[in-house]
């Protein structure tokens, strides 16, 4: 689906006008938006708008990092969004000029319609152009990012206080999983920083000079996103590591108490086998109180090396 929107130069904005006119007439500027594109509509890139095949290319294969590149007349711009759902990563192209905007994604974007609906409604356009587009659409995109990164600090402090008392294998495979979570942010986020530290460093596109306080906020944003992820990847190290050390404690400790129960029958069982073999001519195996001297000797043996582990602290 495809959607215009033009500004005349006395700041009317016009919806609907066909791709063919906006180019051939003089408007202020305008802006085209291909939602969910057919093929048909995919070739409107080529002609009448003219476009490169390089960036027509990269708006048909999909996630690509977020970049920029500069071409005749315009400048491509390939961002990212997040799914608030399962944190993947949704493609947003822009094709950026003084005189136009043209925005291209393969699944509906919340953010472009929240900036078209704004701009459709507003009142006075005379604060609004292109580069304006470009900034509130990124704008949204990083403000989105946010409770993404707070769900998952909220879920790892879940996992470090481990209130419901799940066990060690369900809390690291949640923590598996969260770490999987912020590695898909970062190869997101990382990116998107530097893509508007070069949008602040350009010398080519004066025509977002003006603009550069609005673009120098989001690159705050930015930042401070890319170390609360950070932040939290080494928060899930310290998490795993702790999880581990206990689990080996643990196991640790039950192994020096089996170790502890078989050092105990040893000499038990040194007993009971010297006894057991089938010879005639063993002295013990006629005395009458044979049997219970055994007995007892085996428990006083028992009880006497329980005593001396307890004392040494390996039962602890």
């Amino acid at each position: 689906m495809i959607r215009t929107l033009a500004v005349t130069k006395n700041h009317d904005v016009i919806k609907d006008v066909d791709i063919t006119k906006l180019v051939a007439e003089d408007f202020l500027w305008y802006w085209i938006d291909f939602n969910e594109p057919s093929e048909a509509e995919i070739d409107l890139l080529r002609e009448p708008l003219n476009f490169h095949p390089l960036a027509i290319e990269d708006c048909i294969f999909t996630l690509q990092r977020p970049k920029l590149d500069y071409y005749e007349g315009y400048t491509f711009f390939v961002t990212q969004s997040l799914n608030q759902g399962d944190v993947t990563r949704e493609e947003i192209d822009f094709f950026l000029s003084e005189h136009f905007v043209v925005t291209f994604h393969h699944k509906p974007s919340k953010e472009i319609n929240e900036v078209w609906v704004r701009l459709s409604e507003a009142v006075h356009t005379k604060k609004w152009d292109p580069s304006h587009i470009l900034y509130n659409v990124i704008d949204k995109m990083v403000d989105n990012y946010f409770p993404l990164v707070y769900q998952i600090e909220d879920k790892l402090n879940q996992i470090d206080e481990n209130s419901k008392g799940r066990t060690m294998e369900v809390l690291l495979e949640d923590l598996f999983d969260t770490r999987h979570d912020l590695l898909s942010l970062r190869h997101t986020i990382t990116p998107m920083r530097d893509l508007v530290y070069r949008i602040l460093n350009s010398q080519r596109m004066t025509y977002i000079h003006g603009k550069k306080e609005y673009f120098s906020d989001i690159h705050d944003h930015l930042l401070k996103l890319t170390e609360m992820i950070e932040a939290n990847r080494e928060l899930t190290t310290d998490i795993r590591d702790s999880y581990i050390s206990i689990n080996s404690h643990q196991t640790n400790h039950v192994m020096k108490v089996l170790t502890v129960i078989t050092t105990i029958f040893m000499p038990l069982t040194f007993i009971v086998g010297l006894y057991g073999m089938n010879f005639h001519y063993m002295p013990e195996l006629n005395w009458r109180y044979g049997y219970f001297v055994t007995l007892i000797t085996m428990f006083i043996i028992a009880l006497g090396m329980s005593w001396w582990f307890y004392k040494k602290g390996w039962f602890k």
